[in-house]
Protein backbone atom coordinates (compact mmCIF):
# COMPACT_ATOMS: atom_id res chain seq x y z
CA UNK A 1 0.00 0.00 0.00
CA UNK A 2 1.26 3.05 -1.22
CA UNK A 3 0.89 6.44 0.57
CA UNK A 4 3.07 8.85 -1.86
CA UNK A 5 2.51 7.09 -5.06
CA UNK A 6 4.32 10.38 -6.91
CA UNK A 7 7.10 10.53 -4.06
CA UNK A 8 7.99 12.73 -1.64
CA UNK A 9 7.00 16.29 -3.10
CA UNK A 10 3.40 14.91 -3.53
CA UNK A 11 2.53 15.12 0.37
CA UNK A 12 0.81 18.11 0.77
CA UNK A 13 0.82 20.25 4.13
CA UNK A 14 -1.00 23.28 3.05
CA UNK A 15 -3.10 22.65 6.76
CA UNK A 16 0.04 23.29 8.97
CA UNK A 17 -0.94 26.76 9.56
CA UNK A 18 -3.52 25.35 11.48
CA UNK A 19 -1.20 24.22 13.75
CA UNK A 20 0.35 27.09 14.01
CA UNK A 21 -3.16 28.61 16.03
CA UNK A 22 -4.32 24.63 18.29
CA UNK A 23 -3.87 24.46 21.58
CA UNK A 24 -5.57 27.79 23.68
CA UNK A 25 -6.36 25.58 26.50
CA UNK A 26 -3.13 24.72 27.64
CA UNK A 27 -1.30 28.36 26.68
CA UNK A 28 -4.25 29.92 28.54
CA UNK A 29 -3.48 27.60 31.47
CA UNK A 30 -0.01 29.49 32.55
CA UNK A 31 -0.43 32.76 30.55
CA UNK A 32 -0.55 34.92 33.37
CA UNK A 33 1.97 33.77 35.68
CA UNK A 34 4.10 33.58 32.02
CA UNK A 35 3.88 37.04 31.51
CA UNK A 36 5.79 38.06 34.96
CA UNK A 37 8.55 36.37 33.61
CA UNK A 38 10.92 38.33 31.35
CA UNK A 39 11.23 35.67 28.79
CA UNK A 40 7.74 36.22 27.79
CA UNK A 41 9.04 39.43 25.85
CA UNK A 42 11.33 37.19 24.30
CA UNK A 43 10.90 36.59 20.04
CA UNK A 44 9.56 32.86 19.67
CA UNK A 45 7.20 30.01 18.44
CA UNK A 46 4.02 30.28 20.45
CA UNK A 47 1.34 28.13 20.28
CA UNK A 48 -2.43 29.36 19.30
CA UNK A 49 -0.90 32.51 19.82
CA UNK A 50 -4.71 33.96 19.46
CA UNK A 51 -5.65 33.44 22.55
CA UNK A 52 -3.45 35.33 24.42
CA UNK A 53 -4.83 38.57 21.90
CA UNK A 54 -7.59 39.59 23.92
CA UNK A 55 -9.84 42.71 23.78
CA UNK A 56 -9.34 43.22 27.36
CA UNK A 57 -6.82 41.85 29.87
CA UNK A 58 -7.47 40.10 33.34
CA UNK A 59 -7.37 42.57 36.32
CA UNK A 60 -7.02 40.11 38.79
CA UNK A 61 -5.33 36.92 39.67
CA UNK A 62 -8.00 33.99 39.28
CA UNK A 63 -9.34 33.16 42.66
CA UNK A 64 -10.71 29.80 44.06
CA UNK A 65 -13.69 28.40 45.27
CA UNK A 66 -14.02 28.69 48.74
CA UNK A 67 -15.07 31.22 52.17
CA UNK A 68 -12.48 33.26 53.94
CA UNK A 69 -13.75 33.71 57.23
CA UNK A 70 -11.85 36.39 59.93
CA UNK A 71 -11.90 33.89 63.14
CA UNK A 72 -12.10 36.74 65.45
CA UNK A 73 -12.36 39.92 62.93
CA UNK A 74 -15.70 39.01 61.30
CA UNK A 75 -14.49 39.20 57.72
CA UNK A 76 -15.89 37.28 55.03
CA UNK A 77 -14.92 36.69 51.28
CA UNK A 78 -16.71 33.88 49.22
CA UNK A 79 -13.56 33.38 46.93
CA UNK A 80 -10.43 32.22 48.16
CA UNK A 81 -7.22 34.54 46.58
CA UNK A 82 -4.80 33.12 44.12
CA UNK A 83 -2.07 33.51 45.90
CA UNK A 84 -3.50 32.15 49.45
CA UNK A 85 -4.65 28.85 47.70
CA UNK A 86 -1.28 28.27 46.05
CA UNK A 87 0.73 28.90 49.20
CA UNK A 88 -1.82 26.32 51.08
CA UNK A 89 -1.96 23.86 48.54
CA UNK A 90 -5.98 24.06 49.03
CA UNK A 91 -6.67 21.41 46.77
CA UNK A 92 -4.70 18.72 48.19
CA UNK A 93 -7.19 18.98 51.51
CA UNK A 94 -9.69 15.99 51.78
CA UNK A 95 -12.94 16.17 52.64
CA UNK A 96 -13.83 17.29 56.30
CA UNK A 97 -10.18 17.62 56.95
CA UNK A 98 -9.24 20.33 59.65
CA UNK A 99 -5.51 22.19 58.78
CA UNK A 100 -3.52 24.18 60.83
CA UNK A 101 -0.94 26.55 59.39
CA UNK A 102 0.87 29.46 60.34
CA UNK A 103 1.85 31.64 57.69
CA UNK A 104 5.03 34.60 58.06
CA UNK A 105 7.50 37.03 56.15
CA UNK A 106 10.71 34.99 55.28
CA UNK A 107 13.19 37.14 56.84
CA UNK A 108 15.68 38.41 54.40
CA UNK A 109 13.78 37.20 51.33
CA UNK A 110 12.11 39.02 48.60
CA UNK A 111 9.85 41.49 49.36
CA UNK A 112 7.34 40.80 46.14
CA UNK A 113 5.75 38.12 44.58
CA UNK A 114 7.22 37.27 41.59
CA UNK A 115 7.43 34.65 38.55
CA UNK A 116 10.14 31.86 38.77
CA UNK A 117 13.51 32.88 36.94
CA UNK A 118 13.50 29.57 35.96
CA UNK A 119 10.75 27.51 35.29
CA UNK A 120 8.76 25.23 33.52
CA UNK A 121 6.80 28.30 31.50
CA UNK A 122 10.67 30.21 30.93
CA UNK A 123 11.87 26.65 29.75
CA UNK A 124 9.03 27.27 27.40
CA UNK A 125 9.47 30.31 26.06
CA UNK A 126 13.29 29.46 25.80
CA UNK A 127 12.48 26.36 23.61
CA UNK A 128 9.90 27.81 21.03
CA UNK A 129 13.01 31.02 20.56
CA UNK A 130 15.39 28.33 20.00
CA UNK A 131 12.70 26.78 17.79
CA UNK A 132 12.51 30.15 16.03
CA UNK A 133 16.01 30.32 15.39
CA UNK A 134 16.56 26.37 14.03
CA UNK A 135 13.83 27.54 11.10
CA UNK A 136 15.49 31.01 10.58
CA UNK A 137 18.67 29.70 9.60
CA UNK A 138 16.86 26.85 7.91
CA UNK A 139 14.90 29.26 5.55
CA UNK A 140 17.99 31.21 4.60
CA UNK A 141 19.63 27.54 4.14
CA UNK A 142 16.82 26.74 1.60
CA UNK A 143 16.75 30.36 0.23
CA UNK A 144 12.56 30.47 1.29
CA UNK A 145 11.60 33.57 1.50
CA UNK A 146 7.91 33.16 2.29
CA UNK A 147 9.12 30.33 5.47
CA UNK A 148 11.63 33.37 6.27
CA UNK A 149 8.76 35.98 6.78
CA UNK A 150 6.59 33.62 8.21
CA UNK A 151 9.06 32.95 10.99
CA UNK A 152 10.08 36.72 11.49
CA UNK A 153 6.22 37.44 11.71
CA UNK A 154 5.11 34.74 14.28
CA UNK A 155 8.44 35.06 16.29
CA UNK A 156 7.61 38.88 16.77
CA UNK A 157 4.26 38.37 17.35
CA UNK A 158 5.19 36.84 20.63
CA UNK A 159 7.25 40.06 22.11
CA UNK A 160 4.25 42.01 20.77
CA UNK A 161 1.51 39.90 22.90
CA UNK A 162 4.28 39.98 25.64
CA UNK A 163 4.43 43.66 26.05
CA UNK A 164 0.63 43.90 25.85
CA UNK A 165 0.11 41.39 28.37
CA UNK A 166 3.19 41.97 30.72
CA UNK A 167 2.73 43.01 34.29
CA UNK A 168 3.41 42.65 37.57
CA UNK A 169 1.67 42.32 40.69
CA UNK A 170 0.38 44.70 43.12
CA UNK A 171 -0.11 43.53 46.75
CA UNK A 172 -1.87 46.23 49.03
CA UNK A 173 -0.11 47.05 52.06
CA UNK A 174 -1.69 48.04 55.70
CA UNK A 175 -0.94 51.91 56.15
CA UNK A 176 -2.48 52.49 59.81
CA UNK A 177 -0.82 50.31 62.40
CA UNK A 178 -3.98 50.61 65.00
CA UNK A 179 -4.74 47.91 67.12
CA UNK A 180 -6.98 45.38 65.48
CA UNK A 181 -8.54 42.46 66.70
CA UNK A 182 -6.65 38.64 66.37
CA UNK A 183 -6.30 38.13 62.20
CA UNK A 184 -6.65 34.36 62.49
CA UNK A 185 -8.36 33.55 59.25
CA UNK A 186 -10.48 30.21 58.36
CA UNK A 187 -10.71 28.86 55.12
CA UNK A 188 -13.90 26.49 54.40
CA UNK A 189 -13.64 24.68 51.15
CA UNK A 190 -16.22 23.01 49.22
CA UNK A 191 -15.52 19.34 50.05
CA UNK A 192 -15.98 20.29 53.96
CA UNK A 193 -12.18 20.79 54.65
CA UNK A 194 -11.14 23.43 57.07
CA UNK A 195 -8.45 25.28 56.77
CA UNK A 196 -7.21 27.54 59.75
CA UNK A 197 -4.01 30.42 59.13
CA UNK A 198 -2.05 31.83 61.91
CA UNK A 199 -0.87 34.76 60.71
CA UNK A 200 -0.35 39.00 61.53
CA UNK A 201 -2.52 41.41 59.88
CA UNK A 202 0.03 42.33 57.25
CA UNK A 203 -0.33 39.00 55.79
CA UNK A 204 -4.17 38.81 56.15
CA UNK A 205 -4.55 42.05 54.39
CA UNK A 206 -2.16 41.24 51.37
CA UNK A 207 -3.31 37.41 50.90
CA UNK A 208 -6.70 37.09 51.82
CA UNK A 209 -9.02 39.89 52.42
CA UNK A 210 -7.49 42.68 49.24
CA UNK A 211 -7.78 41.37 45.76
CA UNK A 212 -4.53 40.93 43.76
CA UNK A 213 -4.17 43.70 41.31
CA UNK A 214 -2.59 43.41 38.20
CA UNK A 215 -0.86 46.34 37.29
CA UNK A 216 0.10 46.59 33.02
CA UNK A 217 2.71 48.19 31.46
CA UNK A 218 0.55 49.88 28.49
CA UNK A 219 -2.20 51.56 29.29
CA UNK A 220 -5.60 50.36 27.66
CA UNK A 221 -5.70 51.71 24.62
CA UNK A 222 -2.19 51.05 23.40
CA UNK A 223 -2.80 47.37 24.59
CA UNK A 224 -5.93 47.37 22.03
CA UNK A 225 -3.28 49.11 19.68
CA UNK A 226 -1.41 46.25 19.90
CA UNK A 227 -3.61 43.44 19.75
CA UNK A 228 -4.71 45.08 16.41
CA UNK A 229 -1.58 44.44 14.98
CA UNK A 230 -0.62 41.12 16.68
CA UNK A 231 -4.29 39.59 14.52
CA UNK A 232 -3.17 41.13 11.34
CA UNK A 233 0.48 39.91 11.92
CA UNK A 234 -0.73 36.47 12.74
CA UNK A 235 -2.93 36.62 9.45
CA UNK A 236 0.17 37.53 7.76
CA UNK A 237 2.35 34.98 8.88
CA UNK A 238 -0.03 31.87 8.82
CA UNK A 239 -0.63 33.00 4.68
CA UNK A 240 3.33 33.12 4.16
CA UNK A 241 3.64 29.97 5.84
CA UNK A 242 1.02 28.36 3.60
CA UNK A 243 3.13 29.27 0.90
CA UNK A 244 6.30 27.46 2.25
CA UNK A 245 8.76 25.26 0.42
CA UNK A 246 7.28 21.83 2.15
CA UNK A 247 11.16 20.91 3.51
CA UNK A 248 10.20 24.22 5.73
CA UNK A 249 6.71 23.54 6.21
CA UNK A 250 7.62 20.21 7.51
CA UNK A 251 10.10 22.14 10.07
CA UNK A 252 7.03 24.20 11.29
CA UNK A 253 4.62 20.99 11.85
CA UNK A 254 7.12 19.02 13.73
CA UNK A 255 7.97 22.62 16.23
CA UNK A 256 4.28 22.99 16.98
CA UNK A 257 3.44 19.60 17.29
CA UNK A 258 6.66 19.77 19.81
CA UNK A 259 5.77 22.76 21.26
CA UNK A 260 1.70 21.79 21.64
CA UNK A 261 3.02 18.76 23.87
CA UNK A 262 5.63 20.24 25.77
CA UNK A 263 2.60 23.37 26.70
CA UNK A 264 0.58 20.65 27.71
CA UNK A 265 2.87 19.04 29.74
CA UNK A 266 3.43 22.05 31.63
CA UNK A 267 0.30 22.62 32.21
CA UNK A 268 -0.52 19.66 33.82
CA UNK A 269 2.26 20.78 36.46
CA UNK A 270 1.68 22.45 39.66
CA UNK A 271 1.57 26.06 39.19
CA UNK A 272 3.43 26.13 42.57
CA UNK A 273 6.29 25.18 39.94
CA UNK A 274 6.01 28.24 38.50
CA UNK A 275 5.98 31.36 40.83
CA UNK A 276 8.29 32.78 43.26
CA UNK A 277 6.31 32.67 46.65
CA UNK A 278 9.51 32.52 49.03
CA UNK A 279 8.73 35.76 50.57
CA UNK A 280 6.19 33.82 52.77
CA UNK A 281 7.50 30.96 54.70
CA UNK A 282 4.26 28.58 55.69
CA UNK A 283 4.93 25.89 58.71
CA UNK A 284 2.37 23.53 59.33
CA UNK A 285 0.90 22.71 62.75
CA UNK A 286 1.42 19.23 64.09
CA UNK A 287 -1.87 17.89 65.17
CA UNK A 288 -1.37 14.60 66.83
CA UNK A 289 -5.39 13.25 66.06
CA UNK A 290 -4.77 13.80 62.56
CA UNK A 291 -6.27 16.36 59.91
CA UNK A 292 -8.88 14.19 58.14
CA UNK A 293 -12.39 13.23 60.56
CA UNK A 294 -15.18 10.92 59.37
CA UNK A 295 -18.22 13.79 59.18
CA UNK A 296 -18.61 17.44 58.53
CA UNK A 297 -19.70 17.57 62.17
CA UNK A 298 -16.51 16.51 62.98
CA UNK A 299 -14.47 18.85 61.14
CA UNK A 300 -17.03 21.89 62.53
CA UNK A 301 -16.10 20.76 65.79
CA UNK A 302 -12.50 20.52 65.66
CA UNK A 303 -12.10 24.06 63.90
CA UNK A 304 -14.70 25.43 66.94
CA UNK A 305 -12.11 23.88 68.98
CA UNK A 306 -9.08 25.20 67.39
CA UNK A 307 -9.98 28.69 67.03
CA UNK A 308 -12.21 29.11 69.96
CA UNK A 309 -14.62 31.03 68.79
CA UNK A 310 -17.89 30.66 66.86
CA UNK A 311 -18.15 33.64 65.28
CA UNK A 312 -16.76 33.16 61.86
CA UNK A 313 -19.27 30.04 61.40
CA UNK A 314 -22.44 32.70 61.91
CA UNK A 315 -21.07 34.73 59.54
CA UNK A 316 -20.20 32.85 56.52
CA UNK A 317 -23.59 30.51 57.46
CA UNK A 318 -21.26 27.91 57.82
CA UNK A 319 -24.30 25.35 59.49
CA UNK A 320 -27.52 24.95 58.30
CA UNK A 321 -29.80 27.85 59.55
CA UNK A 322 -31.79 26.17 62.21
CA UNK A 323 -32.73 26.29 66.12
CA UNK A 324 -31.10 22.73 67.00
CA UNK A 325 -27.69 23.99 64.97
CA UNK A 326 -27.78 27.73 66.89
CA UNK A 327 -28.26 25.60 69.63
CA UNK A 328 -25.32 23.03 68.81
CA UNK A 329 -22.74 26.24 68.07
CA UNK A 330 -23.72 27.60 71.31
CA UNK A 331 -22.94 24.37 73.49
CA UNK A 332 -19.55 24.10 71.24
CA UNK A 333 -18.40 27.38 71.88
CA UNK A 334 -18.85 27.11 75.52
CA UNK A 335 -17.26 23.32 75.55
CA UNK A 336 -14.06 25.04 73.07
CA UNK A 337 -13.80 28.00 75.89
CA UNK A 338 -13.94 25.31 78.85
CA UNK A 339 -10.79 23.20 77.83
CA UNK A 340 -6.98 23.93 76.62
CA UNK A 341 -8.00 23.40 73.16
CA UNK A 342 -6.45 25.55 70.52
CA UNK A 343 -3.32 26.35 69.67
CA UNK A 344 -0.26 25.97 71.81
CA UNK A 345 1.75 28.94 70.38
CA UNK A 346 4.88 27.78 72.39
CA UNK A 347 5.02 23.89 71.15
CA UNK A 348 3.58 24.80 67.43
CA UNK A 349 1.04 22.37 67.69
CA UNK A 350 -2.62 21.86 68.01
CA UNK A 351 -3.77 20.88 71.94
CA UNK A 352 -6.04 18.05 73.14
CA UNK A 353 -9.47 18.51 72.03
CA UNK A 354 -12.30 19.13 75.18
CA UNK A 355 -13.73 15.71 75.55
CA UNK A 356 -17.21 16.51 74.16
CA UNK A 357 -19.71 13.38 72.75
CA UNK A 358 -20.86 16.62 69.66
CA UNK A 359 -22.46 13.79 67.32
CA UNK A 360 -24.68 13.44 70.83
CA UNK A 361 -25.38 16.77 71.50
CA UNK A 362 -26.60 17.38 68.04
CA UNK A 363 -29.05 14.74 67.89
CA UNK A 364 -29.86 16.29 71.18
CA UNK A 365 -31.36 19.64 69.70
CA UNK A 366 -32.36 17.48 66.43
CA UNK A 367 -34.45 15.28 67.98
CA UNK A 368 -35.37 16.37 71.65
CA UNK A 369 -37.37 14.08 73.83
CA UNK A 370 -40.22 16.25 74.31
CA UNK A 371 -40.89 16.30 70.18
CA UNK A 372 -40.58 12.66 70.38
CA UNK A 373 -42.88 11.94 73.12
CA UNK A 374 -45.49 14.34 70.98
CA UNK A 375 -45.22 11.99 67.90
CA UNK A 376 -46.19 9.18 69.98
Amino acid sequence: MKFLKEGYQSLQLDIVGFLAILGESSVLVQSQVAALSIFFLLPRLVPAPQALIRTSRPERLEAATGKVLGAHSGGTRHYVNHLAHLLHNGNSLPAYSVRCEKITKTLGGPSDVNARSFSPIAALSILGCLMSVALFVLAIVQNDGFALVAILALSFLSTIIGVGNRWYLKLPKRMSKRKVPPSDVVINYPNGAFLIVICDEDIARELYWHPEECEYWVCPMTYRFLSLSGTLILMFGVICLGNATLDLQLGFAASYIILNAAYWAVAALPPQWNWDLSSYRVKRIQDKDGERNTSFTAALWKAIAITQSVQWVKNGAIAPSSRAWDQWIQEAEQMAKSGDGGWNEKEDMVRDLPDWDFNTALSKYLDPPDSAADRV
